[in-house]
């Protein structure tokens, strides 16, 4: 017989969203206590924001993990199952070990899911022969090794027309090799491309325009609305496809960092939750779902139009904690997200540009300067604080 449990709140992932609203919902509601369950099989928890830094060389990867159970609230259950399938209508969760979850209330924060099959041959090429990524924990220190061991010609550096964890990623690790390549003497026998598919650097102007800058002070070519399609190891050529004119082109490399397609978990994407786009499909200022009134979600499986980055978390998840605390007690919403989002742009070592900004692409800056310019103390921010923000404070529910 199935297993059945039975729980006042449920939370799909066990991520940045997932464990910051659980603490908040515990904090601000004591009497929650064992009423929460979190769903998600890792027994790890990363703090991918980092791995940037540990693909350019400039941070180490155990930084970035801890154990699950150590992050997981006090007074919420731990379920380690992965879920398989959303019965919205009979408020039931089903994981692929056939324990039935029945719920009052359900939060889904599953994250993003990487398709690395969506790129042909990239499965096979990963970690080897000049091909890296710095989104996965398995091959993020291959990114580094590669860009050690570049001597010359070409390296491409992608970005899909997908959305991906933190919009500003892709380039990021590009100005770390192009500094490194500098360091080590090679960068005058190499040209480096960043081959994107979107339209533009970034989505808004006053760091975009920055952003232009570096990539011309740099030396760096830059191509839009190309999508990598396929990955030939043997022959170090990769093929790309125009968005807009479908035209397929075969570029030569000599490494290549791969910023895979992402998307929705395919258990949220072929749920009644999703969007068109296989998002959760919620309210973009409260947060709760459009058809299911007990349902919300937050971070990267919601279809919230904003950049999907831990900094957008942060705003969100009180959002969520004192949205469903109104609806459970009787009460009006009052809580409102803007589409604050944050990400550090680092432009080599030592050097960031912290963007924020808001749904209309209104900046929303923190610091008393300007922020669209390069300044080593907010790449010291990234690297040295933020990190201890998270795991201290964002995930304890307390900022």
């Amino acid at each position: 017989m199935a297993n059945m449990l039975n729980t006042k709140i449920a939370i799909v992932g066990a991520g940045s969203a997932g464990i910051s609203i659980a603490a908040r919902l515990l904090r601000s509601a004591p009497y929650l206590k064992d009423k929460i369950i979190i769903i998600d099989p890792s027994e790890k928890h990363y703090y991918q924001p980092l791995w940037t830094l540990v693909g350019g060389g400039a941070a180490n990867i155990e930084d970035s993990v801890r154990d699950q159970e150590t992050l997981i609230p006090e007074g919420a259950k731990w379920v380690k199952e992965a879920v398989e399938e959303f019965l919205p209508d009979e408020n039931i969760i089903l994981t692929s070990k056939g324990t039935q979850i029945y719920y009052e209330y359900l939060v889904v924060t599953a994250g993003l899911q990487i398709y690395w099959d969506k790129v042909k041959g990239l499965k096979e090429a990963i970690g080897k022969n000049g091909v890296c990524s710095n989104y996965s924990v398995d091959y993020v220190q291959s990114t580094w090794e590669v860009i050690q061991n570049f001597k010359s010609g070409t390296a491409i550096f992608t970005q899909p027309s997908t959305q991906v964890k933190c919009g500003g990623a892709p380039q990021k690790i590009m100005y770390l090799a192009d500094d490194y390549f500098r360091i080590s003497g090679v960068r005058h026998k190499s040209s480096i491309l960043f081959a994107c598919g979107l339209p533009t650097i970034f989505g808004v102007k006053r760091y975009a325009d920055t952003l232009e800058k570096v990539v011309e002070r740099k030396n760096i070519e830059t191509q839009y609305r190309i999508d990598l399609i396929e990955i030939d190891a043997e022959k170090k050529k990769a093929m790309f496809k125009n968005i807009d004119t479908n035209e397929i082109m075969t570029k030569d490399y000599d490494m290549i960092h791969v910023t895979p397609p992402m998307g929705a978990p395919q258990f949220i994407s072929q749920s009644p939750l999703a969007d068109a786009e296989g998002f959760v499909d919620v309210d973009k200022f409260t947060i709760r779902h459009n058809q299911y009134r007990n349902i919300f979600a937050a971070g990267d499986s919601s279809n919230l139009p904003t950049s999907k980055t831990g900094a957008a978390i942060r705003k969100q998840a009180p959002v969520v904690a004192e949205n469903l605390l109104a609806i459970m007690n009787n009460r009006e919403m009052k809580a409102k997200y803007d589409g604050y989002t944050s990400c550090p742009l680092v432009t080599g070592y030592n050097k960031l540009v912290l963007a924020e900004f808001d749904y209309d692409k209104n900046p929303r800056e923190s610091f008393p300067l300007d922020q669209s310019k390069e300044r080593m103390s907010m790449y010291l921010v990234k690297k040295n604080l933020l990190p201890i923000m998270y795991f201290n404070g964002m995930l304890k529910g307390v900022m």
